[in-house]
């Protein structure tokens, strides 16, 4: 028989260890362990008073691999539903990813953890102010990270923009007829007052951007899950924009988020559905247009 541990040298060099220290590393390694737990997901509810009819929108257009959810960026309407939806499937748990056209490809908050600030969120996603005024976005995007879902650029870098606009395969990537109304679109974005010598490169960037959109969200796709993309309404066109470049195997549904009354040039099969919200008063965009275009006086 062995002796007891207590009657060995070992065991009474290890009796006499004060339990003062073994207790002290008892709660040092639950200290430890809680630290290292990965944090509970945080569903948060869908925000307004529009979030019932939002949920009633959304069992419409599901089940769907991708949701393809455009808006006018400057209604605030528009951001709230972006928020509900992202709530919505985030609570059943089937939210795979929310990409944005909002931050570049490449980009992700995969890394940050639900209780993450919404700076650590905001230079995860390196995030233009400027360009997207945070308070429009936040609150969609807070919701998918408090709920453990990652939040991922979608748009085409900066930096990747000239390459595009001499790139003339690029001229191919959509059909004729769509290749002339994306032009067209550009023409009209612009206000008409575009050299035209600009159409062509600058539909490029168009182009390129919808075909980035479409392999970040194709990356993003999970089995029984759903991809989310918030963009503009001309990027989810499905004649003209991320549809375009989709596989063909993806169920897709692209919603068109529109202010007010139809306009008589949009095309009923643009759209898988169309969420319309009260008209807002009109911005004349191409009167500031024409003040960036003016020649600036000589110094």
């Amino acid at each position: 028989m062995h002796p007891p541990l207590h009657s060995t040298p070992a065991g009474r060099r290890a009796a006499r260890v004060p339990i003062a220290a073994v207790c002290a590393l008892a709660i040092a390694l639950s200290v430890v362990g809680c630290a290292g737990r990965p944090e509970a997901p945080i569903i948060e509810p869908p925000l307004g008073s529009t979030a019932g009819q939002t949920a009633e929108r959304l069992n419409a257009v599901l089940p769907a691999d991708v949701i393809l959810l455009g808006e006018q960026h400057d209604v605030p309407a528009h951001h709230e539903i972006k928020q509900q939806v992202v709530a919505l499937l985030a609570a059943r748990g089937v939210l795979a990813a929310v990409a944005l056209e909002m931050a570049d490809s490449g980009v992700s908050t995969a890394s940050l953890k639900p209780s993450a600030t919404e700076q650590q969120v905001r230079n995860a996603l390196k995030w233009s102010d400027k360009a997207w005024p945070w308070a429009d976005y936040g609150p969609a995007i807070m919701t998918a990270v408090r709920a453990e879902v990652p939040v991922v650029g979608a748009n085409l870098p900066r930096e990747q923009m000239r390459n595009s606009m001499s790139d003339a395969q690029l001229d191919a990537k959509l059909p004729g007829p769509a290749l002339k109304a994306q032009q067209q679109g550009i023409r009209i974005g612009h206000c008409n007052l575009l050299p035209e010598s600009q159409i062509a490169p600058m539909t490029r960037i168009q182009i390129s951007r919808d075909i980035t959109m479409a392999h970040t969200v194709h990356q993003a796709a999970v089995a029984g899950k759903t991809v989310l993309l918030l963009a503009g309404n001309g990027h989810v066109d499905r004649q003209l924009g991320v549809p375009q470049h989709l596989p063909i195997d993806l169920k897709v549904k692209a919603i068109h988020l529109r202010a007010g009354d139809a306009r008589p040039e949009e095309k009923a099969d643009a759209f898988d559905a169309v969420w319309q919200t009260p008209a807002v008063p009109p911005v004349d965009y191409c009167e500031q247009f024409k003040k960036q275009m003016a020649p600036r006086p000589a110094s």
